[in-house]
């Protein structure tokens, strides 16, 4: 190397190529041909779409993405054309109406190219800053009945112990699955007398599948109440790496949700439940507490058919006493959005009309980003 020569940024190494780092952004981008069809998309468009490259990349991008303002679409027609939009509605047809800001530019020297970026702000606006104060405070009040609840409890598993010695040996599991379901909502009494002083379990490597299959054997147990018909189908990756979490907590989550998705689907001819977990990359929040930057790339979603929630209610849905179901009190889900944040995640909730599905998101953190928070306190 000469003296005046120019030291480049990896100097052991190489730099990052284009579609490296292109795959790397938490933004979506759609590569346009002339013609506004799909050239190619970087992970977060796939995520964005619900939809692979091969499905997308030919398409029309108009088949994919409806602009609710003609504005808009009309302006981006022309390739030469730089657009920037915020808060713009459009349509996607697998996930129904996003709020989104979007930007367009050009192709440096390849006419009629364009590059688009969408920030989907709907799922911005449902996670949000998620600080839950208002909804933590009117949550204390079953710390009241705490004591009352505990004694109960207790009886229950005194007397699983005791049906156990004089079942046969195949019924067995389900007194070991009530012992076990009664010291669960024993602990989450006990975490929730705590809320008043914003305590949060201890998070640890958890195996995503054990704790949702561990739910659904809960939901098909539970009482016999399992409407007829339903089907819980399961579409898991099982290449998953364990999440940083609370094990209780994380199946108390999936409990109420799976619960909350039977009931929505009963009266479907043919109600289904479907629980999937996969990585969604892009995703980085801002830890509860810490302020650190936090990714959250593997998802969860349970979804029904179910007529889902009605539209008046949607944007409430997590805040304490708002319900739609006639003996329901309204603080299921604001339990699950706390136990949820308490976990460092992030849970979010969307009604696709096209599909006719109602779809509940727990975004979660790697087991691996507790090393990385250590590291960067450290550092700090």
């Amino acid at each position: 190397m000469s003296p005046g020569e120019a030291v480049g940024p990896h100097e052991a190494g190489t730099v990052p190529d284009a579609g490296r780092l292109l795959a790397s952004l938490p933004l979506a981008v759609i590569v346009l041909e002339p013609g506004m069809r799909i050239a190619a998309v970087n992970p977060a468009a796939e995520q964005f779409f619900d939809q692979s490259q091969r499905r997308l990349v030919g398409c029309e991008l108009a088949s994919v993405f409806a602009v609710s303002d003609t504005g808009v679409f009309e302006r981006l027609s022309d390739p030469d054309t730089p657009i920037s939009a915020r808060e713009v509605i459009v349509g996607v047809p697998r996930l129904g109406a996003r709020r989104i800001d979007m930007n367009v530019a050009p192709v440096a020297d390849t006419p009629g190219w364009q590059v688009l970026t969408i920030h989907d702000n709907t799922a911005t606006e449902a996670l949000g800053d998620d600080s839950g104060s208002a909804g933590e405070s009117v949550l204390r009040g079953p710390e009241i009945m705490a004591h009352e609840i505990k004694n109960p409890l207790a009886g229950i598993r005194g007397a699983a112990q005791l049906l156990a010695r004089k079942v046969e040996e195949k019924d067995r599991a389900l007194t070991e699955l009530i012992k076990s379901e009664v010291d669960r909502i024993a602990d989450l009494i006990g975490r929730m007398q705590d809320l008043s002083r914003r305590t949060a379990p201890e998070v640890v490597p958890c195996n995503l599948h054990e704790a949702a299959r561990r739910a659904i054997d809960v939901a098909r147990a539970a009482d016999g109440e399992m409407p007829k018909g339903v089907r819980i189908v399961e579409e898991f990756d099982p290449s998953l790496p364990p999440v940083l979490g609370s094990p209780d907590a994380l199946v108390q989550v999936l409990i109420n949700l799976l619960a909350n998705a039977i009931e929505a689907c009963r009266e479907n001819p043919e109600p289904r439940v479907a629980i999937r977990t996969r990585f969604a990359s892009g995703l980085q929040l801002h830890a509860t507490g810490s302020g650190l930057p936090v990714r959250l790339p593997i998802e969860i979603r349970i979804s029904d058919n179910g007529p889902g929630v009605p539209r008046a209610l949607r944007e409430h849905i997590f805040e304490p006493f708002v319900t739609s179901k006639k003996s329901g009190q309204g603080l299921g889900l604001p339990l699950v959005r706390k136990l949820v944040r308490d976990m460092n995640g992030r849970i979010t909730h969307e009604r696709n009309e096209q599909a006719g599905l109602t779809h509940f998101r727990v975004h979660l953190p790697l087991a691996g980003e507790r090393r990385k928070w250590s590291l960067k306190r450290n550092r700090s």
